[in-house]
């Protein structure tokens, strides 16, 4: 029989929590609800949660300083954030907070279970591939963490967010050749919506700045196309 996967449900709706708890209960799930942001930290020591389900406006502490604090703590937890908050700079700062994937308020429960499975499968894919792959990987002058989403240049580094890795490991894949544009889209967005698709031009660009002192690393928009990841 296998293990029940285990959730961390930060909400402080009362009523939404309850039926949300409730739901996943009866999907088989392990969940342990929280209402009170500055009470989570704390859960760790009791509870060792697979995934963490945050609301970003909570009492005491926020969704986003959660997120920050967990993934500093758990680099490989999956975090979903629940959020009525729809802009391209609300989701982007979730996503530099250490969120994985993120959705919007009001949800359905369909949609809530079937993007925790996917981020529950995407880690354990990550898993059995770190054990075959070398984590670290050599880009000119910089060195990249996979498993740390780090990429150190002498004395500098620089913590990416999971977005940003999840980019990276796709272009590092496809290194010296065409990565197509809207297959990246759909591998790590799972769509290639006009809403991600600019989101996924503000990572590019910041992909880009941190290669930017390096002459032998190159990021090619290839218009139409995709991109082409030059390394040297």
């Amino acid at each position: 029989m296998s293990k029940r996967k285990k959730i961390l449900y930060v909400e402080d709706e009362p009523f939404l929590g309850k039926i949300v708890k409730e739901t996943l209960e009866g999907q088989d799930f392990e969940v342990k609800l929280i209402h009170d942001g500055g009470l989570v930290m704390e859960s760790f020591e009791t509870f060792s949660p697979d995934i963490c389900v945050l609301d970003v406006m909570l009492p005491n502490v926020d969704g986003f300083t959660l997120g920050r604090e967990i993934r500093n703590k758990f680099p490989q937890l999956p975090i979903l954030f629940v959020t009525a908050k729809t802009s391209t700079d609300d989701l982007i700062q979730g996503f530099e907070s250490g969120g994985t994937e993120y959705i919007r308020k009001p949800f359905s429960m369909k949609e809530l279970i079937v993007r925790i499975q996917n981020q529950l499968n995407i880690i354990n894919l990550s898993s059995s591939q770190s054990k075959a792959e070398d984590d670290i990987i050599k880009l000119g002058k910089f060195k990249y963490n996979k498993l740390k989403y780090e990429l150190f240049k002498d004395d500098e580094t620089f913590k990416l967010s999971y977005k940003e890795s999840e980019i990276l490991n796709i272009l590092c894949a496809n290194k010296n050749k065409t990565t197509d544009r809207k297959q990246l889209l759909m591998e790590v967005w799972g769509d290639d919506s006009y809403y991600n698709s600019r989101t996924l031009d503000v990572y590019i660009r910041k992909l880009r700045n941190y290669f930017s002192e390096d002459k032998s690393l190159e990021i090619i928009t290839l218009k139409g196309k995709g991109y082409h990841f030059t390394v040297i």
